[in-house]
């Protein structure tokens, strides 16, 4: 997960250019179209921008759905259409934004961060909102569909969808990415459980670099997470009409789970940092433990080092009293042997009794 996500445009360039996706081709995202009323359901999944203002004057509810990485083009086609402000669709494409809602004369601008969970690798991209008077337009440069789920509810008429206004579809929409961060979560919680087990039973140098992957993870998460909570709210607030009354029963919910979802990342923050101890402390032990074998080897050796120095001098004469009489002693070398063994077995029986083994 990289630290910097933030495309941005060159300093001192225009406020309001769309420059950096001036090279998309058309083959790199895709224009799904959704007209529906309470009794009706028209989807386009191959749409071009053309085909949207056709949408205007339908008296139905209207959803642009944009996956991918949409080009300038596009982008200035629809915000001509729509009425769209040109620095919101500058954030579109300056992607990695932090969460925030915008409110303008003719619509309202969402920006949330959508988080997925692919090959153990935990990314983070942006989902970017319009809501007008009777349209919706998404934008997301996810690798996966996020809102597959909403338009096949939306197709069979599951749920109240269909029968509100386009505020009920944002709702929705916003229910889908705030949840989308739980199976991510739930994949995080199980690389950490893992990696305890491992902590303590068999600690390895990959073992420390996983958990400060997990720890870079945790707090990108929540730099990226942590305003969608005041997103929510300023939604639920709204005192320009936005969001209908009931509509704002709902997305007390969703505020509920953005609460969930931060103390998730907490306790799994706190987790991973009560997993780095255990392994230093595991570490820590097991080098205490080889010191301790190795210090214990070392003072057995000592005396035996300071006997064999002694008879090593060979000072030896006849008649001098202060020669070394074991020199001469026919069972001097194996008596020698002898006293060095029981030396060794009292000192190993002196450090098991005082519990040093």
């Amino acid at each position: 997960m990289r630290i910097f996500t933030k495309r941005y445009h060159p300093p001192g360039t225009l406020p309001g250019s769309l420059s950096v996706a001036d090279d998309i081709s058309e083959d790199e995202f895709t224009i799904r179209l959704i007209d529906y009323t309470a009794d009706s359901y028209v989807e386009n999944d191959s749409a071009s921008a053309a085909d949207c203002r056709a949408s205007l004057s339908r008296d139905t509810r209207t959803w642009v759905d944009i996956q991918g990485t949409v080009s300038a083009g596009t982008l200035t086609q629809l915000g001509e259409m729509f009425g769209l402000h040109s620095l919101a669709m500058e954030d579109v494409v300056s992607t990695g934004q932090r969460p925030k809602m915008e409110m303008h004369s003719d619509h309202l601008f969402i920006i949330m961060s959508l988080p997925e969970l692919t090959d153990d690798e935990i990314g983070v991209s942006q989902a970017s909102l319009f809501l007008g008077k009777d349209f919706l337009i998404t934008f997301n440069d996810a690798r996966s569909d996020p809102f597959k789920p909403l338009r096949q509810r939306l197709h069979r008429a599951i749920g109240r969808t269909r029968s509100r206004n386009v505020d009920y579809l944002l709702y929705a929409a916003l229910d889908i990415i705030i949840d989308q961060c739980f199976p991510v979560l739930e994949g995080v919680g199980e690389r950490i459980e893992a990696l305890e087990g491992e902590a303590l039973a068999h600690p390895r140098p990959d073992t420390l670099q996983e958990i400060h992957s997990i720890k870079r993870e945790l707090l990108l998460l929540r730099r990226m997470l942590w305003p969608q909570r005041e997103v929510i709210n300023a939604l639920v607030r709204d005192e320009d009409n936005w969001i209908a009354q009931e509509t704002k029963i709902y997305l007390r919910d969703c505020y509920d789970h953005t609460v969930q979802i931060m103390d998730l990342i907490e306790t799994c923050r706190e987790m991973v940092a009560g997993i780095l101890d255990i392994y230093l402390s595991n570490i820590s032990y097991r080098m205490n433990d080889i010191m301790r074998v190795l210090t214990i080897i070392a003072t057995i050796f000592i005396p035996l080092t300071f006997l064999v120095g002694v008879y090593g001098m060979n000072f030896s004469h006849p008649q001098s009293p202060w020669a070394m009489p074991e020199l001469h002693w026919y069972f001097g070398y194996p008596l020698l042997w002898l006293f060095m063994i029981v030396l060794v077995g009292v000192m190993l029986w002196i450090f098991r009794r005082r519990k040093w083994l």
